[in-house]
């Protein structure tokens, strides 16, 4: 496996997207059938100690692909779409959110979706011994956020902060700690009162997440989503890969590798569609507004 890193490109906000998205890219539209296939994502495990589920996933597809897979790690999930759109990499593994603002660009498809259960998706994680007891009780606290794309560290938790009557920047302070990792970090440095992240972290334990049974508590449940995840692909890919990552990828997302995918492991057990149209997307409209974001700006 070769691995690169590309560093951010621009995309700084949700503005940047859509903006960008407007541009033609460059690059040349032709691949090789035989060509390694490409994968931007953001690093999710440094323990030296456990297979790092990136790594998992790079060998997991290169096995039932029968090709080469190069990683690019890029630092935020809005640079994994620029990346893609821009024809840097073939594809990218996203929750629900970032890919409904990259398919709502015109210029970035999606491959596969893995639809939504009934589960609640985020939480916000406050240590054992805060005062903070409920999410009314957050109001004039500082508030940690994995990433402004996260579906599971921000938007979710944000729509969830809202229901509660906390509207953000009036009701609490929000800091964005560039992923989870670092919302983790605040939140035990004392830099912050609350981190609001994934259920399914939480129950991961180490090395995604840092805290012991005792150490912590989970504040309020998120709703659930109606898409979980979805493979975002460039527009120019030849069919032919298309069509071997549209059977490899359910393949490697099946049940005997949740253990090895970690973190991934999240989207297994879950209803695949291949090529979803764009308005399975049409449910986060709502909950994208209440963070300041409108779907349907964010188009050609």
């Amino acid at each position: 496996m070769r691995r690169y890193t590309l560093p951010a490109v621009g995309m700084l906000g949700i503005a940047a997207l859509a903006l960008t998205g407007c541009q033609p890219p460059e690059a040349d539209a032709a691949s090789s059938a035989d060509a390694p296939i490409t994968i931007a994502t953001l690093p999710v495990s440094d323990d030296p100690t456990a297979v790092n589920p990136i790594e998992a996933l790079v060998d997991l597809l290169e096995e039932e692909t029968g090709r080469e897979v190069e990683v690019t790690d890029v630092p935020d999930y809005l640079s994994v779409v620029e990346a893609i759109r821009s024809d840097h990499v073939d594809i990218g593994i996203m929750s629900g959110f970032p890919s409904a603002l990259a398919v709502n660009t015109g210029e970035v498809d999606a491959l596969l979706a893995w639809k939504g259960s009934d589960d609640p998706v985020s939480t916000c994680v406050v240590l054992e011994d805060s005062p903070v007891q409920t999410l009314e009780d957050l109001e004039g606290k500082t508030v940690a956020f994995a990433d402004q794309a996260s579906s599971s560290g921000y938007f979710m938790p944000v729509y969830m902060l809202h229901e509660a009557g906390l509207e953000q920047g009036e009701d609490y302070e929000a800091i964005f700690a560039g992923g989870h990792e670092g919302s983790f970090a605040a939140l035990e440095q004392g830099q912050v009162d609350a981190a609001c992240t994934a259920i399914m972290l939480t129950e991961l334990g180490a090395p995604m997440f840092p805290f012991a049974e005792g150490e912590w508590r989970g504040i309020g449940e998120s709703p659930s989503m109606d898409v979980m995840g979805t493979v975002l692909v460039r527009q120019s890919l030849d069919d032919e890969t298309r069509t071997l990552l549209e059977e490899a990828i359910p393949a490697v997302f099946s049940e005997e590798n949740a253990e090895a995918l970690s973190a991934y492991s999240s989207f297994i057990g879950l209803e695949v569609e291949i090529a979803p149209e764009p308005e399975v997307f049409a449910s986060f409209a709502e909950i994208a507004s209440v963070a300041g974001v409108e779907l349907e700006d964010l188009k050609e």
